[in-house]
């Protein structure tokens, strides 16, 4: 009887103990709650052209409690090439399911003009760097936990397209005039699709020049990819050189093109020289 007694008064007094010392309830909660996981997980890239990108940076939080915790607090900076970039958030409120994992993702939107003064400047580069720095804060059962966000890394920089001439074909022939199919062969040298609005400029044919040709939309080109036109171009034999004349016989001549690709808002200067035969 004592005993039981004895138990009793120890739980009516305990909630006052652990009153009176809050670091002792501290302690007590902590024991069953454990903090909540945070790890980079990967970056993305969408919306490319040569005005800019999206990247995604992806971060996996993990809680191992049978209680879901939610966002409170955000403290995120992404800086490319040393300069900050405002990015977008997954917003405070989002809650993580007990014992589960899930992703938040941060997409922030990089104008090159933003990051330099000369976009093709930019474009010249073959990676830049960024960095990702700061803190989220968690609602939980024993008050606001923060967890630290830091990684660095590198995104693939745009590349203007490789663009080769295959042997032109003199289709037809006149007094007067010549029509020549020019077969161009456009490759897209990122590993990732790249939105190719057109090429367009001037051809020249030993140096003369003789018209100007545009290949239209091409469209998004796969990472990679080739794609091959053939863009007619109709030359005025009275005016042309002797280069110009000789090659639509059937000869061997240099081409130029001197030519503006564009990719999405944004276009890049373009410049072809090659030695190609003309089929008749």
């Amino acid at each position: 009887m004592k005993t039981r007694t004895l138990r009793r008064a120890a739980l009516l007094a305990l909630p006052m103990l652990l009153a009176g010392c809050p670091g002792l309830l501290e302690a007590l909660r902590s024991s069953v709650f454990r903090e909540p996981n945070l790890t980079f997980k990967s970056a993305w890239l969408s919306d490319i052209s040569f005005a800019g990108l999206t990247l995604d940076t992806v971060w996996e939080i993990h809680n191992p409690n049978s209680v879901g915790v939610s966002i409170a607090q955000l403290d995120y900076a992404l800086t490319v090439e040393g300069k900050r970039v405002v990015s977008g958030t997954p917003g405070t409120g989002l809650d993580v399911r007990p014992a589960s994992a899930s992703e938040l993702h941060f997409p922030a939107a990089i104008r090159f003009a933003d990051l330099v003064a000369v976009v093709q400047t930019f474009l010249n580069k073959d990676t830049a760097a960024y960095r990702v720095e700061g803190r989220l804060g968690f609602d939980t059962p024993i008050g606001l936990v923060q967890l630290p966000m830091a990684h660095e890394g590198t995104f693939e920089v745009p590349k203007v397209p490789q663009v080769a001439f295959g042997n032109p074909r003199v289709t037809s022939v006149g007094l007067t005039g010549a029509r020549i199919e020019f077969p161009l062969n456009v490759t897209n040298r990122n590993t990732y699709a790249l939105p190719v609005s057109g090429l367009q400029g001037t051809l020249s044919i030993g140096g003369a020049p003789v018209g100007r040709l545009s290949t239209g939309d091409l469209g998004a080109m796969a990472g990679k990819g080739v794609r091959t036109v053939s863009l007619p171009l109709d030359i005025n034999l009275l005016s042309a050189a002797s280069a110009v004349v000789t090659a639509v016989q059937g000869g061997n001549a240099q081409v130029g093109f001197n030519a503006q690709v564009s990719s999405g808002p944004t276009s890049a200067p373009l410049t072809v020289q090659q030695a190609v035969s003309f089929i008749r």
